[in-house]
């Protein structure tokens, strides 16, 4: 559970009202100006690079030049990760052992490839909305101050300027972004609640109250705060999370769907063809071979290529595999 943290004060909705206790979003300075399509397209362009590299969407990168021998050690060693993915990730050994009773190792490996590339397009795009976020809370002129320098558990932090508000002249306002709100599961929120509040507590260039935020890119709605499911008591006094309704407009000036739009649209304009999608592409033979020859080498199934022991997929699954040693080289 978040440590007991004595309540900011900064300006915060009256008692009786929807969002008691919440920011009193009329008391700080309100939006300047709206981003212009130009200046949004330009973000938009500008997050999507930094979100490729900083995770790529694709789990092929295979260069047009590549010679076949290098493009052959790209699919081995894809195809060893994909066959590592699917031990990491299984849903539980029992039901995951069931399900690929009686399968081959072919469509088993498609369906891995389908469920890894979802898990790469997520956190490509929750690296691209969070740069987004960013640089229009930074061109907006609506804050005082606008960093991600430093960020750790927050992704960015903003300072706003209060308005009829004598105790306090701004809020320091910690940002954790995040794709949905089950990205962090019930027993992770106190946690995660707890370390961002240091940060706002430890952040030794902060003059003023902070407001420790966590901003969900894609899930309607406005305004909740986390609380404890027994007593139903506020994990922190200090930390709200902010839906895609309340979250792009506070911080952009645009809406949830004019974001996305926007988004959509720079993909358009990108020519997002065959060649440069990456979900509902079936993987190369050569990737899933190898996969195969993972589970040939850990004996998960028969000369015909077919999972034919539950038993032992269930023991695979429990089991720790073994280190590489260092210095040791997969071919």
């Amino acid at each position: 559970m978040a440590k007991t943290t004595i309540p900011q004060n900064y300006p915060r909705v009256g008692e009786g009202q929807k969002f008691e206790g919440f920011l009193d979003g009329l008391c700080i300075t309100p939006h300047k100006r709206k981003l212009t399509q130009q200046e949004l397209r330009e973000i938009i362009v500008a997050a999507i690079e930094y979100a490729n590299r900083k995770s790529s969407r694709a789990i092929l990168d295979i260069p047009a030049n590549v010679s076949d021998e290098a493009a052959q050690q790209i699919y081995l060693r894809e195809g060893t990760k994909l066959f590592a993915y699917f031990k990491r990730y299984y849903g539980d050994p029992a039901t995951t052992a069931y399900e690929c009773q009686g399968r081959h190792y072919r469509e088993v490996a498609a369906e891995q490839f389908h469920n890894r590339t979802l898990q790469k397009e997520r956190m490509n795009s929750g690296w691209r909305y969070q740069r987004i976020a960013f640089r229009c809370a930074e061109r907006s002129q609506r804050f005082h101050a606008v960093s991600d320098i430093g960020a750790v558990e927050a992704d960015f932090n903003v300072v706003v300027d209060t308005m009829n508000y004598p105790a306090e002249p701004v809020v320091n306002i910690y940002i954790s972004v995040k794709n949905r709100i089950n990205t962090l599961g019930g027993q992770d929120w106190p946690k995660a609640i707890s370390a961002l509040e240091e940060v706002a507590k430890n952040d030794r260039n902060r003059q003023g109250p902070y407001l420790c935020v966590f901003g969900i890119a894609m899930d309607r709605g406005e305004r909740i705060v986390k609380r404890a499911a027994k007593t139903h008591i506020p994990y922190s006094s200090n930390t709200e999370v902010w839906l895609a309704d309340f979250f792009w407009p506070f911080f952009s000036n645009q809406s949830y769907e004019e974001i996305m739009l926007a988004v959509y649209d720079v993909f358009a304009k990108q020519g997002m063809s065959k060649e440069n999608r990456t979900v509902g592409i079936a993987p190369p033979p050569e990737l899933v071979e190898a996969f195969g020859s993972e589970c040939h080498k850990h004996g998960l199934m028969d000369s015909q290529g077919v999972f034919n022991d539950a038993h032992k997929l269930v023991k695979f699954f429990c089991q720790k595999l073994p280190r590489a040693k260092k210095g040791s080289t997969k071919k």
